[in-house]
Formats: C-alpha cells, sequence, structure tokens
C-alpha cells in the first residue's frame, strides 16, 4: 500500500469546503414553520439542521448508514497500561467478523453496513473472511521510548482512511459513524488530548478499559512521560496535528482521522464515538478546521479527557449514557436520533399546509 505524500494530502484538504451557509439559513426558515411552538424541538431542530445543510437539502430517505471500527495494537501496552492484555485485540476482531460484539448488534439494529478493519493488529489475521485487510505494521512502537509511528507508517495509515471516504461516496453512504478497537489505545488518545488541549495528564488520563486506582496512577505517570519526551521540549509541536499524531499517536487513530477528512471532502456527515474517535476528529480539525461542521457527536463517555476534547471541539454529544465501549457504538446508537431529527423536518405538516394558524408576531 503506497503511502499518501504530503501533495496529495495538501490537495485533499483544499477540497474541503464548509458547508453553504444558505441551506442552513433555509433549513431554520423551514423548521421555524413546521405545526410546533417556535424551536420546541430543541436539540432535534440543530442537528436537522446541520445535516440539511451539509447535504445541501438532500434528505432522501432512508439514510444509507455505515459503520467503521478499525483496529491496532499499541506497543506502549508494554507499559502495564492496560487492564486488559494485547491479545485482546485479535480476540475482538474476531468477535466482530463472528457478529457477537456490540457494535454488531446496534450496527444490524439500524442497518448499517459495518467494515472492520485492520490497519495495525498484532497478529496474523490473513486468513479471516470478511475482514478488510489493511494493515501497516503489527502495531505501534512503545511511544514511551521513541515515536509511535514512522513517518511513512502514519501516512499509510491516514491513506486508509482516506481511501474508505472514497469508497464510503461510491457508495452514496449519508451517515457514517467511526470507532476503534486497541488495547492500549486510550493512554495515546490520553497523550494526544494532553497536547492539543494544554492539560495535564492527570486530567485527561482515564481508568481505560477498567483499571484500578494503583494501575490508573501508573497509567497517568506513563502519559505524563511520554508527554515529556516528545512535547515536553518543544511546545511549538503542539501546533503540529500531524507529528502529535506520530509521536502519540496510534494506526487506528491515523485512519480514523483519514476517514474524518475524506468524509468532509465529500460532504458525508460523521458522528464520532468516544475518547478515542473523538481525539482523531480533533486532530482532523486541528488539520482543517473546516472539518467540525461535519462532525456530530454520538456521545460522551465516562473518560475524563472525552469531556475536555468535546468542551475543545465545542461539540455537544447527542447522548450521554455513561458509556466506555468504544467500537463505534455511542457513534451508532445516536443514529435514529438523527434520523428522528431528519424525519421530522420533512414530514411533519408546516401551519400553511396545515391550515393552521402560526404564533402571533
Amino acid at each position: 500500500m503506497t503511502a499518501i505524500n504530503a501533495e496529495t494530502l495538501a490537495e485533499c484538504i483544499g477540497e474541503i469546503v464548509a458547508p453553504d451557509r444558505k441551506w442552513l439559513k433555509q433549513a431554520r426558515i423551514h423548521l421555524d414553520q413546521l405545526t410546533k411552538p417556535l424551536g420546541s424541538l430543541g436539540r432535534l431542530e440543530d442537528i436537522a439542521a446541520q445535516f440539511v445543510a451539509i447535504r445541501k437539502g438532500n434528505c432522501a430517505s432512508p439514510l444509507n448508514k455505515a459503520a467503521y471500527v478499525f483496529a491496532a495494537d499499541h506497543g506502549v501496552v508494554a507499559e502495564g497500561v492496560s487492564a486488559y492484555p494485547k491479545d485482546v485485540t485479535r480476540q475482538m476482531v474476531v468477535n466482530f467478523l463472528a457478529e457477537g460484539a456490540a457494535i454488531n448488534v446496534l450496527a444490524r439494529l439500524q442497518r448499517a453496513e459495518l467494515t472492520v478493519v485492520d490497519v495495525g493488529v498484532d497478529a496474523d489475521l490473513s486468513d479471516l473472511p470478511g475482514l478488510l485487510q489493511r494493515k501497516v505494521c503489527r502495531g505501534t512502537r512503545n511511544m514511551l521510548y521513541e515515536p509511535a509511528m514512522t513517518e511513512d507508517e502514519m501516512l499509510r495509515a491516514l491513506q486508509v482512511g482516506l481511501d474508505l471516504a472514497t469508497v464510503a461516496n461510491e457508495k452514496r453512504q449519508t451517515l457514517i459513524a467511526f470507532g476503534e478497537m486497541g488495547i492500549g489505545n486510550t493512554t495515546a488518545a490520553s497523550v494526544m488530548t494532553a497536547v492539543l488541549t494544554g492539560q495535564p495528564a492527570s486530567v485527561v488520563t482515564g481508568r481505560g478499559a477498567g483499571l484500578e486506582k494503583p494501575a490508573y496512577e501508573h497509567k497517568v505517570r506513563i502519559v505524563d512521560a511520554v508527554i515529556q519526551k516528545h512535547f515536553g521540549g518543544d511546545r511549538t509541536l503542539a501546533a503540529q496535528p500531524l507529528e502529535v499524531l506520530r509521536r502519540g499517536g496510534g494506526l487506528e487513530i491515523a485512519a480514523m482521522v483519514g476517514l474524518v477528512l475524506g468524509a468532509a471532502r465529500y460532504q458525508i456527515p460523521t458522528i464520532t464515538d468516544g475518547f478515542i474517535s473523538t481525539a482523531a476528529a480533533a486532530l482532523a480539525c486541528a488539520i482543517e478546521p473546516r472539518v467540525k461542521e461535519y462532525l456530530f457527536a454520538g456521545h460522551r463517555s465516562q473518560e475524563p479527557g472525552h469531556r475536555v476534547l468535546l468542551e475543545m471541539l465545542g461539540l455537544e454529544p447527542i447522548l450521554t449514557l455513561d458509556m466506555r465501549l468504544g467500537e463505534g457504538t455511542g457513534a451508532v446508537l445516536a443514529m435514529p436520533i438523527i434520523e428522528s431529527a431528519l424525519r421530522l423536518y420533512t414530514d411533519m405538516a408546516t401551519f400553511s399546509s396545515a391550515g393552521i394558524s402560526g404564533a402571533r408576531g
């Protein structure tokens, strides 16, 4: 697989344009004409208006929904930052393909086409039918001692996401959820969040998949040590999102960055999941701020860094269910809310069509 080069990446980014404000204005006018008190549908009106603006008024029913789950391993797991062994990444990929995971249940329920992608699992998965084989390498390096990825590895992983956005466009997918599987990836997300937001490790680092207090405190120390190793002496690196990704990220995170950038390029709405996918979205927004207008925040997880990222991005989560699962589950759970908002927008009568008197001025 050939890595994207700087020129091609710049070309992709240059094709990302903000949604036309005229569509947002028209959507607001239409919402105000529906048979309801002004603003009475609350955030559903904001969701519908944003989607209408992104899709330039095209709200064809039903939505063509999709979910992408990217899997990869992390070298920093060797430092004891996770409650689970590294092999769980491989085991969960097998579970996804056997349709036994939460994301399988929810994707089936929402009729969302599910794609599971191996970007960097530290195992030979070449014989697994149904798995999209896009392995860049078998996991990242231990970021405590060296950058997680080489530039070539990072760019190849970015290319995976960009390519899948092109596939999504070719399939005419109109709503994309994205998530991940990778033991140790909350450590990577914590590092990147601390660097991007300027918050200390203790504020943005959570318990991941369920660390007890001593192990959690150890994880915070590792996150802080990684930050000091790669960014402590040169704070200007925080303004270089690709360098933040290369040094403190992961292969699946890079692929999600590529997917978010590519989806914005094709004007496809995307839904973030939890902490890790939102860290990827934050990096994509740091690369090109106009990406934000194509994002919906599916939910807010229990991870403290997730709240920090959502606040930085100015994204209001659709759901708050105290989840911390990943896999894209929170993003897919938000799909029926978005779809409901659109159906209200398209199917409700207006005061004029229903012959109902509107509110007095």
